[in-house]
C-alpha cells in the first residue's frame, strides 16, 4: 500500500507555515518568512510548501489530503458577533478587517488550492485549538497526557484543556473570547513599546530588571482569576475588541502613563509592568496546568500555543512540580499549528496508527527545514565572490572552537534549518559565555537590538547538570525552559552606586536616561562564570545538546570543552533584528557582511569577515531594518 503525505497549512493571520507528514512521520517543515525574507510573513506559505513536497519526493497530485489549521468561517463568526455587539464603536477597526475577508479570506478554499498550484484533492479544516493540541501530543514522547494550549485567541477559544491517548486527542474544557491571557501579555507588550505578536521575547527579557508593583493593579482591576486558572478580563481598559491598539486612556490612567513611544528610552516603569504582567502570566499558566492535571488524573502534560514560548513560566512548572512530566512543542505558535493539523487529519481522519519514541519525541530535533551539500554552499559562495577555506572532516568545528575560545563571534550554518522560532544548531550565531560583555557586544553590534535582551546557553546534554539546576531526567533540548543557574557558579555582583541605582527604582521620578544606563550598568555586571548567559535573576533559557538531536553544535561544543575546559556557548538566531533567521548560505554570508561577526563556519568551509572582497562588503552594507 502506497504511503499517505498529508500537508500541513497555517497562513493568512501572522507565521505562515507548511508541513508534510508521510503516515503520521513528520518530513519537513519550515516558516514561509525564512523564504520571502519578511519577518513572520502571513501570505500563503507557497515557497514553505513547495519546499516540503519537494523534500518528500512528491508532488502535489500525491497528497492524500491538505490540512489547514483553522476553520476560517468560525474565526468570522467571532468577528461579526463582535463587531456587532460594539457597534458602532467597533466601525473603524471593521473597516480595515473587512477587506481583508471580502479579497481573500471568505475564499480560502479558493486560495489555498490556487496557492498550490490548482491542486484538486481533498481538503480538510481543523479547529485553530485542536491543531495547537496536535502539535503538542502526537510528537510528544507519552503515550498518553493532559495537553494544555494558550494563545492569544483561535476561532473562539483562547485557551483549551484537553487529553490525549494513543492515537485520540479530545479537548475538555475552553476559555473564550475576549478573555485571553495571550492577549493581556500582548497588551502589555504594547503599552511597553514593543510589537505585538514579535516583542513578546522581549518583555519576557525585561522582566527581572523591573519589581512586581503592578502585580495587584492587575488582578484588582484587570481580571478576575479563578482558582482552575479560567479568568474574565475587564474590557473597560482594554480597546482590542473593537479599537486599533491595545489599551486605551483607562488602561494609561491605571499604569502610570501613555504607551511609551517604540524606539524611545525605556524607563523603569517598563521593566515594572514587564515584571508584573510576567507574574501574573506564570500564575496563570500554573493554576490551568493543575486543573489540567487535576482533571485528566494525568502526571504528563504537553504544552502549545504561543503562551507556551513563555520560558519562565515552563521552568516554574518543573521547578514546582506541578506535572511530573512536561513537553512543549518547539514551534507551539501559529507555525506550529500547520504540524498540528497534519497530523490531527492523519490521526483521526485517515485512522493512522501512532508510534511512540519513548524517550524521545517525534520533532528529530526541530531540524525539518532546508539543508544543502557541500556542492551548493560552495556554488554559493562562489557566486557572492566569498573568499573561503575548505576543512573536511570536523575541520570546521574544531577551528570554529578555537576561534571561540578567542573571543571571536561565528556564524554557524550547518545541516537542516531549524522549524521554530528558536536557533538550535542549524542557524546560530555563537560565542564564548564566559566573557562578561558578550551579551552588550553581540545585542548591540551584531544583533542590532536593545542592550538588555539576554542570551541562550547551548550546553553539552551531558554536563548541564554541572551549570544549571535541572529537575532529575529533564533534558530542553528546544530551549523551552528557563532554569537556575548552578548556585556555586553564582558571584554576587557589586552593587552600583547609590546614586544611580536609586535614580532607577524610584518608578515615575527616574529620568528615562536614568533608568537607561542603570539597566545596562547591571547588564554588564558579572552574574556567574559564565555571564553572558546569566540572566539578572541568574536564570537562563537552556538548551541542552545532544549528538543525536544537532550533531553540528555537539561537535563544536565538544570541541570548546576540550580547549576550555567550559562546555557552555552563547547560542541565538542567525539573523539581525527585524529580519528572519538566515535560511540559505546566501542568506549567511549576506548577513555577516552586515554585521560585525567575525566568522561564518558553514561545513566544510570556513569565511573570515575581515577577508572578503571589498566591494563584497559594500554590497551588503545596508541599513539593518528594525521592528
Amino acid at each position: 500500500m502506497p504511503p499517505t503525505h498529508i500537508l500541513g497549512i497555517s497562513a493568512f493571520y501572522h507565521d505562515s507555515a507548511a508541513c508534510l507528514v508521510r503516515d503520521g512521520v513528520i518530513v519537513a517543515a519550515a516558516q514561509e518568512e525564512r523564504f520571502t525574507r519578511v519577518k513572520g510573513d502571513e501570505r500563503f506559505p507557497a515557497n514553505a510548501a513547495a519546499f516540503c513536497l519537494e523534500r518528500g519526493g512528491i508532488g502535489i497530485g500525491e497528497l492524500a489530503a491538505v490540512a489547514f489549521y483553522d476553520k476560517p468561517l468560525l474565526k468570522l463568526d467571532r468577528l461579526l458577533e463582535t463587531y456587532l455587539w460594539l457597534a458602532p464603536r467597533g466601525l473603524r477597526s471593521f473597516l480595515k478587517a473587512g477587506p481583508l475577508w471580502g479579497h481573500s479570506r471568505l475564499f480560502l478554499e479558493r486560495e489555498i488550492r490556487q496557492g498550490l498550484g490548482g491542486y484538486q484533492g481533498k481538503l480538510l479544516w481543523c479547529e485553530h485549538h485542536e491543531s495547537h493540541a496536535a502539535s503538542a501530543f502526537f510528537p510528544s514522547p507519552f503515550r498518553e497526557s493532559a495537553i494544555l494550549t494558550i494563545d492569544g485567541v483561535g476561532e473562539w477559544a483562547t485557551a483549551s484543556i484537553g487529553i490525549g491517548r494513543g492515537r485520540t486527542l479530545e479537548l475538555t474544557h475552553e476559555l473564550h473570547w475576549p478573555d485571553s491571557l495571550g492577549l493581556l501579555y500582548s497588551a502589555f507588550t504594547y503599552h511597553a513599546g514593543f510589537r505585538v505578536n514579535s516583542g513578546e521575547y522581549k518583555l519576557m527579557g525585561l522582566a527581572p530588571y523591573g519589581e512586581p508593583r503592578y502585580v495587584s493593579v492587575i488582578r484588582d482591576h484587570l481580571m478576575d482569576l479563578r482558582e482552575d486558572g479560567s479568568f474574565t478580563l475587564d474590557q473597560r481598559y482594554f480597546d482590542y475588541l473593537g479599537g486599533l491598539t491595545m489599551t486605551n486612556d483607562a488602561f494609561s490612567a491605571l499604569f502610570d502613563g501613555p504607551p511609551r513611544a517604540p524606539e524611545s528610552p525605556l524607563t523603569q516603569r517598563e521593566m515594572d509592568l514587564a515584571r508584573s504582567v510576567q507574574e501574573v502570566t506564570e500564575e496563570v499558566v500554573m493554576r490551568m496546568a493543575r486543573h489540567a492535571r487535576h482533571t485528566t488524573g494525568l502526571d504528563s502534560l504537553c504544552l502549545a500555543g504561543g503562551v507556551a514560548l513563555n520560558a519562565v513560566a515552563n521552568g516554574r512548572l518543573l521547578r514546582e512540580r506541578v506535572v511530573d512530566h512536561l513537553w512543549i512543542q518547539p514551534a507551539a505558535g501559529d507555525a506550529g499549528g500547520a504540524l498540528g493539523a497534519a497530523l490531527l487529519a492523519w490521526h483521526r481522519w485517515f485512522k493512522g496508527e501512532r508510534t511512540v519514541n519513548e524517550p524521545d519525541d517525534g520533532m528529530r530535533g526541530a531540524l525539518l527545514g532546508p539543508e544543502f551539500t557541500a556542492q551548493q554552499v560552495e556554488e554559493a559562495l562562489v557566486a557572492e565572490g566569498a573568499r573561503y577555506e575548505r576543512l573536511d572532516g570536523d575541520g570546521v568545528a574544531r577551528r570554529a572552537a578555537e576561534l571561540l575560545a578567542q573571543g571571536k563571534v561565528v556564524g554557524w550554518f550547518s545541516g537542516a534549518m531549524e522549524f521554530g522560532p528558536r536557533a538550535l544548531g542549524g542557524r546560530s550565531i555563537l560565542a564564548d559565555a564566559r566573557d562578561p560583555r558578550m551579551q552588550a557586544t553581540l545585542n548591540l553590534k551584531i544583533k542590532f537590538r536593545e542592550g538588555f535582551r539576554p542570551f541562550a546557553p547551548s550546553v553539552l546534554a551531558e554536563r548541564a547538570s554541572e551549570y544549571f539546576v535541572l529537575p532529575p531526567g529533564v533534558e530542553s533540548p528546544y530551549m523551552l525552559l528557563v532554569l537556575p543557574v548552578q548556585p556555586r557558579r553564582r558571584v554576587t555582583p557589586e552593587v552600583a552606586t547609590a546614586s544611580t541605582a536609586g535614580s532607577a527604582q524610584t518608578g515615575g521620578g527616574a529620568t528615562a536616561a536614568a533608568a537607561r544606563r542603570w539597566g545596562i550598568d547591571r547588564l554588564n555586571e558579572p552574574r556567574s562564570d559564565i555571564p553572558a548567559v546569566t540572566h539578572l535573576d541568574h536564570s537562563a533559557r537552556v538548551q541542552t545538546v545532544s549528538a543525536e538531536r544537532s550533531p553540528g553544535l555537539y561537535s563544536v561544543l565538544r570541541a570548546f570543552a576540550e580547549i576550555t575546559g567550559c562546555a557552555v556557548l552563547v547560542n541565538t538566531s542567525f539573523n539581525v533584528r527585524g529580519e528572519p533567521v538566515v535560511c540559505t548560505p546566501a542568506d549567511a554570508y549576506a548577513c555577516m557582511m552586515r554585521t560585525n561577526l567575525d566568522y561564518l563556519a558553514i561545513p566544510p568551509f570556513l569565511v573570515e569577515r575581515a577577508a572578503q572582497p571589498t566591494l563584497s562588503e559594500e554590497r551588503w552594507r545596508q541599513a539593518i531594518p528594525l521592528d
